[in-house]
């Protein structure tokens, strides 16, 4: 395991996993952390040999968002400015990732936060998991968590939660589509697990052709977006694995002799 000041880092076979370690701040997502988390992502990038990454968090809360304390001792535009670029640019990574991200979310997810739980390609919480978009509070509506939320839970849920600042449970966040599973906290490791070594026995070729294809084909109208994947599936069958996979499934399921 490799330890940062804010982030520790486990590989394990065919995933890596990236721990929030604040949490004294409940791992608010201060300019070093961010920092951190960027060039975690920017390695993870340029490697081959990964097919997940988990983010999880050490105490007891996922991620609380900004880091207030360090947001009132640097009253100045510039800096917020810098701080909110940093901050969407590490939600963009994720994003653009050749491989899945999974937010495994124990105690709460908040502001900065939560939009990071909406910027993950999947996410599984405990039982006692909350989400809030909580800014509002504060005077202060949160504007860059309201575009990955936004991009996971209908408008009108994304619009009560934003305006409203109230916390919703793991059972409320799954119906809303903010997250997948629900597990009890004692074995969320454990299902965390299960899910990530699901993804890593599928054909890597797969899983990043998917990734690629998924987010660009929703910003799409329906013949262009037709057109796009089929240029994926295309590619994706003249991959040597999948046309292996394919072989392998079709002889045992058709013998010869």
């Amino acid at each position: 395991m490799t330890q940062q000041t804010n982030l520790l880092i486990k590989e394990h076979d065919k995933w890596i996993e990236l721990t929030l370690n604040r949490p004294d701040s409940f791992n608010a997502l201060s300019k070093d952390m961010l920092n951190e988390l960027q060039h975690a992502m920017h390695d993870i990038a340029l490697r081959d040999d990964l097919s997940c990454v988990v983010i999880n968090a050490k105490g007891k809360a996922f991620c609380a968002g900004h880091d207030l304390k360090e947001i009132r001792a640097n009253v100045d535009d510039a800096f917020y400015s810098k701080l909110f670029q940093q901050c969407s640019q590490f939600m963009q990574s994720i994003v653009d990732l050749p491989i899945p991200v999974v937010a495994q979310v124990q105690g709460i997810a908040t502001a900065a936060g939560c939009q990071l739980v909406a910027s993950c390609d999947l996410a599984i919480a405990s039982d006692t998991a909350r989400f809030a978009v909580s800014g509002i509070n504060l005077g202060l509506f949160c504007s860059t968590p309201a575009v990955a939320l936004s991009r996971n839970i209908a408008p009108k849920h994304a619009m009560e939660m934003l305006l409203t600042g109230e916390f919703i449970n793991a059972h409320e966040a799954q119906q809303k589509g903010l997250i997948n599973r629900i597990s009890q906290a004692e074995e969320l490791p454990a299902a965390t697990l299960a899910l990530v070594e699901t993804i890593c026995n599928k054909l890597p070729v797969a899983v990043k052709t998917g990734k690629a294809m998924f987010y660009p084909q929703s910003q799409k109208s329906l013949a262009e977006a037709y057109e796009y994947a089929s240029n994926y599936m295309v590619c994706n069958l003249m991959a040597d694995e999948t046309q292996a996979a394919i072989a392998a499934f079709t002889e045992k399921k058709n013998p010869q002799s």
